[in-house]
């Protein structure tokens, strides 16, 4: 690469699917690299790999010893590099590329960043991808240092300044890898948990009632149950002495935590999770136990079999009398780095302070294990964001447990919020920013090819201004294409062509706050309800995807007041501000009447075009000038609009010579009389359909008359001779 990340995304694939072996020696022999799935999975990203893109084979898995920095004995992601290579040529089947490959070796390894899936597309433009793709392809060494000191890896495995929180992970994390060899057997652990009982307080209550009648003592026991005899309402002291008795019976060399602070617990009433015997169903307990033994494989590896595995053991489970919320806290104390609680504290923190839904199954219900697993991923892309209020799930709970939610927030879901997982496509499809739609790659490469007449290096310097600010104005005179730029750009960042992460709204000086954010509309019944605007539309999907970027375009942002528009949420555009710390309250609460603290989140751009030739429109203020990057667009004449116009518009190539000695004549006309800023756009004379032979001279005569002299009669409004002149010369000869 030599420094030189370009565009393009990057292919990190693997070698060995479906439980086959390692096939990099075949792909090696043949040149290729092959997709080994037969149902169709990774089809549409292996059909957007182009010759000229790279590639690497990669294997992923988890260390915990011999690593090149301390660990502390905590799990580390490690991706090891066997080959690199360049794709040759795509057969456009799903399945074949073909690879000119190097091997690597020995295989490199790179820690924290990683992707288990087999085909992972690593774009340029963040730090960690760029590092990742110059340790890959430049063969430059990783910055480890900076990736360990990370938000999201910094309490693990940072530099330690001051105390270390979160040591008790250890002790959980051991406790759970030994309780899975009782799976088959669990005989010897409950008899020991009963030893236990009969020299410590704190655990009667392992007394069941039997099917035949009678009552005993419990026969057997879930992992979650297990771990739930040191962590209910007890004294310090009694759970670290639960807890060391339980990790010696089971072998944990481990010491109990010392403190226990912002760890969920069970209610003391209802510590089991299932019911009692006389009432319990046959399977229960195996149920636990498979979601407990699916979750080791989920973290162990996170592929799409683990996931589907994971869900089915998770939606069983949950149906189980006494599991309910209590699943995640479960999978919380069993992998405090990889699942979080959902006790009521942290509902309530993640509803009332992170502003994140949580869809359930039914009233009284917990989520699905799809939404459950849907809430690790957006969590998890949200954790490495500096400025976001929690940076793991250890930290979410803790800050949960100290959070006091407002008095009129619910901890609970509301009504509007008790949509089953079986009913989210059609919910989803209500929302126009959440609505699913195929997913199609696009990159600088397709703008190019779609008639963009900017150089790639103008396109990449707008895409990284608008990563950096979040908000662009582009601005320019008319037909520079602002509207049709800013549309791409919008796909661009996204990198790939989805409708329905891109709204499009027109400021006009009769648009409000009331439109555009939050206010009172008209119901079907003749009556005042509080509904939400495009803006708070776009906000709420972006807080529900935010592994996802989404984009609005206002067109002509300058026709209205932004100010006014836009309201408090103007202050949070800023892209130093976009977390829930800054959040602030609408002037209108939301439609249950609760007034909810709203940022807008770090996933969602701004993209405005401004008409600069207007007299019609107010200077904009210096309070929205802060808050956007302005990049200026010019009319674009030159080769690659005269190849565009030819090759793909039907524009006779004589004759396109001749339209642009034209423009560019009117256009120093207009500069010298007005300024730049009025000049005729490219936009004017490019066909939008291709032109039948010989037709050229007759559209460019349309297009004078009927849509450029207009133009010159609105800027030459008190001279109208000069503005008729300047048409005759436009079309002298012609």
């Amino acid at each position: 690469m030599s420094g030189d990340l370009g565009t393009r995304p990057s292919w990190f694939v693997g070698a060995s699917y479906n439980r086959t072996e390692d096939q990099t020696p075949r792909f090696f022999a043949d040149g290729i690299w092959e997709n080994g799935y037969e149902d169709g999975k990774y089809s549409d990203l292996v059909r957007s790999m182009r010759p000229g893109d790279r590639i690497a084979i990669k294997s992923s898995y988890t260390r915990k010893h011999d690593l090149p920095f301390d660990n502390r004995g905590a799990t580390v992601s490690v991706m090891a590099l066997k080959a690199v290579g360049t794709i040759t040529a795509n057969l456009d089947d799903g399945k074949h590329v073909r690879v000119d490959w190097s091997p690597v070796s020995p295989p490199r390894e790179w820690y924290f960043y990683t992707n288990r899936a087999t085909v992972w597309r690593v774009a340029p433009g963040g730090w960690m991808e760029d590092g990742l793709l110059a340790f890959a392809f430049d063969d430059q060494p990783q910055d480890i240092n900076r990736f360990r000191n990370e938000p999201f890896w910094r309490e693990r495995f940072g530099d330690a300044n001051g105390e270390q929180r979160f040591l008790w992970t250890a002790f959980y994390s051991a406790v759970a890898a030994k309780l899975l060899d009782y799976r088959a057997d669990r005989r010897p652990l409950i008899d020991g948990i009963h030893a236990i009982a009969q020299n410590m307080a704190g655990l009667g209550y392992l007394q069941d009632r039997y099917p035949e009648g009678g009552t005993g003592p419990l026969r057997d026991i879930c992992p979650f149950t297990a771990m739930g005899t040191f962590n209910r309402s007890m004294t310090d002291d009694n759970r670290r002495a639960i807890a060391g008795a339980l990790a010696k019976l089971i072998g944990v060399e481990e010491d109990p935590p010392a403190s226990f602070e912002g760890i969920p617990v069970l209610n003391n009433q209802r510590s089991w999770f299932f019911s009692y015997g006389d009432k319990r169903g046959e399977n229960d307990i195996d149920k636990l136990w498979d979601l407990f033994t699916a979750a080791a494989a989920l973290v162990e590896a996170d592929q799409p079999e683990q996931r589907e595995a994971f869900i089915s053991a998770y939606d069983a489970a949950v149906d189980v009398w006494g599991a309910s919320w209590n699943l995640s806290t479960g999978l919380y104390w069993s992998h405090p780095w990889e699942f979080p609680t959902l006790d009521s504290n942290s509902r309530a923190f993640l509803t009332g302070r992170l502003q994140m839904r949580i869809p359930t199954i039914g009233p009284q219900k917990p989520c699905s294990g799809t939404t459950y697993l849907k809430l690790v991923d957006d969590l998890k892309a949200r954790f490495g964001e500096d400025s976001y209020p929690v940076h793991s799930f250890p930290e979410l709970s803790l800050a949960s447990w100290r959070y006091k939610a407002p008095e009129d927030v619910q901890t609970e879901p509301g009504a509007a919020e008790l949509a089953s997982t079986e009913n989210q496509d059609e919910s989803a499809a209500a929302d126009p920013m959440q609505a699913p739609s195929p997913t199609e790659p696009y990159d600088v490469d397709d703008i190019m090819r779609e008639g963009c007449f900017l150089e790639r290096e103008e396109i990449e310097r707008l895409l990284e201004r608008l990563r950096t600010r979040k908000n662009l104005i582009l601005q320019g005179p008319p037909g520079t294409g602002k509207t049709w730029i800013a549309k791409r750009l919008a796909f661009t960042l996204m990198g790939e062509r989805d409708e329905a992460r891109v709204r499009a709204v027109q400021f006009h000086p009769n648009l409000s706050y009331e439109d555009f954010v939050r206010g009172w509309r008209p119901s079907g019944d003749g009556k005042l309800t509080l509904a939400d605007g495009v803006f708070m539309e776009a906000i709420r999907a972006a807080l529900g995807r935010p592994d996802a970027r989404y984009v609005i375009i206002i067109e002509e942002i300058n026709r209205g007041n932004p100010a006014q528009i836009f309201g408090e949420l103007l202050t949070l555009l800023e892209a130093g501000k976009r977390t829930p710390r800054e959040a602030l309250e609408l002037c209108y609460p939301d439609a249950d009447g609760v007034r909810r603290p709203v940022h807008v989140p770090e996933n969602l751009f701004v993209i405005g075009t401004m008409n600069i030739a207007d007299r019609s429109l107010a200077l904009v203020d210096l309070a929205f000038r802060r808050r956007f990057a302005f990049v200026g667009l010019e009319p674009r004449l030159g080769p690659a609009w005269r190849r565009w116009v030819t090759e793909r518009g039907g524009v006779d190539p004589l004759l396109a010579d001749g339209i642009e000695r034209r423009i560019f004549a009117l256009n120093a006309e207009i500069a010298g009389a007005f300024g730049r800023q009025f000049e005729i756009g490219h936009s004017y004379v490019t066909p939008t359909a291709k032109l039948e032979p010989g037709n050229t001279r007759e559209w460019f005569r349309q297009v004078a008359e009927t849509e450029i002299g207009p133009l010159l009669d609105e800027y030459w409004f008190d001279a109208p001779k000069s503005s008729r002149e300047a048409l005759d010369r436009l079309l002298q000869g012609w």
